[in-house]
């Protein structure tokens, strides 16, 4: 294992945590691999808003797929990592930075910061780039929003893949920390010895309190929320990650911007996304979910895919949350792959 650069697991996650894990696990030798390392060919950044610059940048073929890449959190940033689940000769892959995160300035601004507001920001960087139909990749936080943005813009959809279903329920929102305390009862116990007796469970306003009050409160808390992450995380490993400075500047950044949505429903309304589902069926959707994900149980992949008719589910066995966990990795790589002889057949037509 190693520390990743700029927390790249996290590429699309939600919830509900810290966002979540800051450790990249070794893959076997007969793991699918990622594609090669890219640079961009472009980048810059799109004026959104009076307050907001989002930063984005495009790598792989001008002329190919175009393929959003929507990463998680909220709050956690897009990484280099993210463009190697793709073919850079079939695609035109487009990372950009939510409002408030990675290099979108002004960095961990929460004003006019919502999810209305970062659907819209999608829509303009698409016509910003003057692309037609896209394909929507995003994972946790990150199918969230994708789901989001698909039920507002259904026409602009090609297809999505989508990892560690959100679907931003208040069961979802409720039942997250009592899972972690059955799992984890040793980081459990140690933020609820942090807090006054009064205070019989965990919730995310007293934790966003928390972890305002202290910095070594946010290593307490985003240790139970990086176990979470994936099966693969040791204590030596997070040790060293929170010994870096940058390191907890850049968890201090996520966690605010992350508080200021997870204490607000994430903007959404329970049973939103489902209630709007039947604006995206005949979207061709891939659902890939961890079997033993703690942060977004496979329970909520299945409740999307029963409501989408025609939409593939892969349930990955001895993976969690991680999108960089060997199985897990291999299905999103495997389905991009599919997905780019699909749709090149279909525009040969």
């Amino acid at each position: 294992m190693k520390i990743t650069k700029y927390l790249k697991v996290l590429t699309g996650t939600l919830v509900l945590a810290s966002l979540f894990g800051c450790i990249e696990r070794k893959k076997s030798d007969n793991e699918i691999s990622l594609w090669p390392e890219i640079e961009p060919f472009d980048s810059g950044y799109l004026k959104v808003s009076d307050i907001h610059e989002v930063y984005y940048e495009l790598s792989g073929n001008p002329e190919g797929i175009p393929v959003f890449v929507i990463h998680g959190g909220p709050g956690a940033g897009s990484s280099p990592n993210m463009r190697r689940f793709f073919n850079p000769d079939k695609y035109l892959i487009v990372l950009h930075d939510q409002r408030g995160c990675g290099k979108s300035k002004p960095k961990m601004e929460l004003r006019d910061n919502n999810t209305e507001a970062l659907i819209k920001d999608v829509e303009q960087l698409r016509l910003h780039l003057g692309l037609d139909k896209i394909v929507l990749f995003g994972g946790s936080w990150g199918s969230t929003l994708s789901l989001a943005y698909a039920e507002a813009y259904p026409v602009n959809i090609e297809a999505m893949v989508l990892r560690g279903i959100f679907l931003a329920t208040s069961e979802e929102f409720t039942d997250y920390y009592k899972l972690l305390g059955k799992f984890f009862p040793e980081e459990y116990h140690k933020i609820m010895d942090l807090l006054p007796d009064s205070i019989t469970e965990l919730a995310d306003p007293v934790l966003m309190k928390l972890y305002q009050s202290d910095e070594n409160n946010l290593k307490v808390i985003s240790r139970m929320d990086s176990k979470a992450e994936g099966l693969h995380v040791d204590d030596k490993e997070l040790d060293e990650y929170y010994a870096s400075a940058e390191n907890m500047k850049k968890l201090s950044n996520m966690y605010g911007v992350y508080y200021h949505y997870v204490t607000n429903s994430c903007f959404l309304e329970s049973d939103q996304l489902l209630n709007g589902i039947s604006k995206i069926q005949g979207i061709p959707t891939t659902i890939i979910n961890g079997r033993q994900d703690l942060i977004c149980p496979p329970k909520y992949a299945y409740v999307l895919h029963k409501n989408l008719p025609g939409s593939k589910l892969i349930i990955t066995e001895k993976a969690g949350h991680a999108m960089s966990e060997g199985p897990t990795q291999a299905e999103l790589v495997k389905a991009m792959k599919e997905l780019e002889v699909v749709i090149s057949k279909t525009k040969n037509q």
